[in-house]
């Protein structure tokens, strides 16, 4: 072989190389990105559904959210409008260390609800009792402030749903009068 035939100076072409392969066609030129973005789009549908499972489960079973706003949160939103309930007039207790309690409630329900209406009516004097025994059992100090109102609204109002009312639902509770007083 001579000297220009290895450097290949000429340009020409070597024997071995006019039998090697001519260049990939367009689709097998194409064919590796094609399955790579398959991957990433594959990968990424994975990732995003794994996520969205994640968020449900920390929502709970029943699509409720785990956290809750405070009921004086200005960021609640619409309140809906209620009907309200006042047949149960004044109730008046004795709590466990001797202080008188006198409370004047009205219960809000949903708006139209005929069955929570007729079943307040129809157990008027179960709420009554109900209410009284609920304040013999407490304390004054746990009656007292405005965060324990709200605490006892909803202590209330769950009792009230769960207990009492079968198919009526109470949404919201309304003090006009709440006295504790000293018993001498």
């Amino acid at each position: 072989m001579s000297d220009s035939e290895e450097l290949d100076i000429d340009g020409g072409e070597s024997p071995e190389e006019s039998t090697a392969p001519k260049k990939k066609s367009g689709i097998k030129r194409l064919l590796p990105n094609i399955l790579k973005f398959a991957a990433i789009g594959i990968g990424a549908t994975i990732f995003i559904v794994t996520v969205c499972v994640f968020t449900i489960q920390l929502m709970g079973p029943s699509g409720v959210p785990l956290t809750s706003t405070d009921a004086s949160s200005p960021y609640e939103g619409n309140i809906p409008e209620l009907e309200w309930y006042s047949g149960i007039g004044a109730i008046t207790a004795t709590t466990r260390d001797n202080h008188g309690v006198s409370i004047e409630m009205h219960l809000g329900y949903s708006k139209g609800d005929a069955t929570a209406s007729s079943e307040l009516i129809a157990r008027r004097l179960e709420l009554r009792d109900f209410l009284r025994r609920y304040f013999a059992g407490k304390y004054s100090n746990d009656l007292r402030g405005p965060d324990n109102e709200v605490q006892l609204k909803k202590e209330i109002m769950e009792n009230l749903n769960t207990r009492y009312l079968d198919t009526g639902k109470i949404r919201r509770i309304a003090i006009d009068k709440f006295d504790i007083l000293e018993i001498f």
